[in-house]
């Protein structure tokens, strides 16, 4: 409204402070504020109402100009004390899925399961590959993962190729196994 263009301030969200993947003591979480009443929720949802008292952080300006500073109070958190206190006090912030997690049979894996947006990938050698799809689901469009995924190194011939290596030189880089 003031005609003034936020900077890109990396991942995360230029004005809405603290939006982002925060590194915890012990992992790794969500968090997404939009405006006073959230952050304040979050302040006290991980533990921390004297953040959202404090002058730095009291408004969206002041938590802008001192950002790392935030960061750095969000970061000394648990992130399962967090995610253990924040599910019921806020709708905005969560554990942060990592593809590591997102396949196990405990807490953390059940979005996944949940939402139903776990596939089963097609390829030429029938192995079992399962990957998270798309977390939206349309009725009218639903997603569906049907590319065939590519083997590791399978491609190294045509991009080779596409450098200008002749079929010679390729077999050449094969027998000395640079490739």
């Amino acid at each position: 409204m003031e005609k003034e263009v936020a900077k890109q301030a990396g991942n995360n969200h230029p004005t809405s402070i603290p939006t982002g993947v925060f590194r915890t003591s012990d992992g790794y979480i969500n968090i997404a504020t939009t405006g006073g009443w959230i952050w304040e929720r979050c302040a006290q949802a991980i533990g921390a109402p004297e953040l959202y008292a404090h002058p730095d952080y009291a408004t969206d300006p002041a938590r802008s100009m001192n950002r790392d500073a935030l960061t750095a109070e969000i970061e000394k958190r648990h992130r399962d004390e967090v995610d253990r206190d924040l599910g019921p006090r806020a709708q905005r912030g969560r554990r942060a899925l990592w593809p590591d997690l997102c396949h196990r049979p405990d807490v953390r894996g059940r979005p996944v399961k949940h939402l139903g947006i776990a596939q089963d990938v097609p390829n030429d050698e029938d192995r079992h590959i399962r990957l998270v799809g798309q977390p939206v689901t349309l009725s009218r469009m639903p997603s569906r993962m049907v590319a065939r995924l590519r083997e590791f190194g399978e491609q190294t011939d045509e991009v080779l190729r596409e450098f200008g290596f002749d079929a010679d030189e390729v077999a050449k880089l094969r027998d000395q196994k640079m490739v």
